[in-house]
């Protein structure tokens, strides 16, 4: 890895550190961002994304850890638990608007890092 590849980087996770709330909402902690990540990537792919498929995410926690993180990225506003209309059983992840747009700030960085 070059040298200017790993100081991008660094200057785009100090952005990301400096970046604090969004809208008032807190930044995920680094189990919420992954299970963000997965929810936005099956978003973006048009896919549906259930609670009980990020539950078996368990190389990144518990079931009742992913749990407990899934209702608080709920809580902050970050993603809608939607129930199934074919099976009130399940439930669908949805990204909000907040999410979506904690992502484009994410990109504005990331880009800003690299031009930097």
């Amino acid at each position: 890895m070059s040298k200017n590849t790993s100081s991008s980087y660094i200057r785009f996770l100090n952005f990301i550190n400096a970046m604090g709330s969004i809208d008032g909402a807190k930044k995920p902690d680094a189990i919420e961002g992954q299970l963000l990540e997965a929810i936005m990537l099956a978003n973006s792919e048009k896919q549906a994304i259930l609670v009980g498929d990020l539950l078996k995410m368990s190389h990144i926690g518990s079931q009742a850890t992913l749990h407990g993180r899934l209702k608080n990225l709920s809580k902050i506003g970050f993603v809608l638990l939607v129930t199934d209309t074919l099976d009130g059983r399940k439930k669908k992840v949805i990204p909000t608007k907040l999410a979506i747009k904690y992502y484009e700030n994410l990109s504005k960085l990331l880009a800003k890092a690299v031009m930097a």
